[in-house]
């Protein structure tokens, strides 16, 4: 094994993701039940027991929903910025927990973890940039923008993982209270397959081995909605192909297909 990426779900009814490598785990939010994290983790052949740490991107339940009881079973140390700790204790997230500063790289065992401050509508969010044996992975969702640093943090990484939530015009006529549907649409809500298209035709450097899109809405997007965009995205890149990356998926459902570095 040198670094495997584990999407285990995303969405906006439950988010986890693992990176690992021979000595370490680590696990990017439990927004399962202890339940099916366990199941999920068995479905990409992972012990609870073999995970190092747990790292929380923001408190809303999609992101921590599973955190309390898991962390009962399976003590590890939690990392996560003040203000989602602040947040999370109002959830019943754990007791105890180690803090995350934005733009300060926590060192944890072979791996260095970067939390990074994205515009969401939670009390600290952060994504987080993960770099270990010499891989760089960028775990990017729940964001209404990619401003400028945060695309700046982006640059050089191997692994992708961009959230592409929503199709405007779906959105648009859609069931959503129209309330909601401000908020998803706000800078402080969720990247449209517009917004990331933009993203990855004029600001991504084209490094990536892998692009994954993740967190897309079940009712106000499609799979094959997000990856057309995304594909056409990349091609507009000057009339150049994909430039060498790999677009994949990430499921609600289910785990995504695991990615080798």
């Amino acid at each position: 094994m040198a670094v495997v990426v584990d999407i285990l779900g995303s969405g906006s009814a439950g988010n986890a993701a693992l990176v690992s490598t021979s000595r370490t785990r680590l696990l990017f939010d439990i927004g399962f039940s202890k339940k099916e994290l366990l199941r999920r983790l068995s479905r990409v052949c992972v012990v609870p027991q073999s995970l190092g740490a747990v790292f929380i991107s923001h408190e809303h339940t999609d992101h921590i929903s599973g955190l309390r009881q898991f962390c009962k079973e399976f003590p590890l140390p939690v990392f996560m910025t003040p203000g989602t700790s602040h947040a999370a204790r109002l959830r019943k997230g754990p007791e105890s927990v180690e803090t995350l500063q934005a733009g300060q790289p926590v060192h944890f065992r072979d791996f260095v973890v970067v939390p990074v401050a994205v515009p969401h509508d939670a009390a600290e969010p952060v994504a987080f940039i993960v770099i270990v044996e010499g891989v760089k992975i960028a775990l990017v969702t729940d964001l209404g923008e990619l401003t400028g640093a945060v695309c700046e943090q982006l640059r050089g990484a191997h692994c992708l993982i961009v959230e592409s939530n929503h199709d405007v015009e779906m959105l648009r006529v859609g069931p959503y209270p129209w309330g909601i549907k401000q908020r998803v649409m706000s800078a402080q809500g969720h990247l449209s397959n517009a917004a990331t298209a933009e993203f990855l035709t004029h600001r991504y450097d084209g490094h990536a081995e892998y692009i994954v899109l993740a967190h897309l809405s079940q009712v106000n997007n499609h799979p094959d909605i997000a990856r057309l965009t995304a594909e056409q995205a990349l091609r507009a890149r000057s009339g150049r192909s994909l430039f060498g990356s790999r677009l994949r998926m990430a499921f609600q459902d289910q785990p995504a297909e695991s990615l080798y570095f």
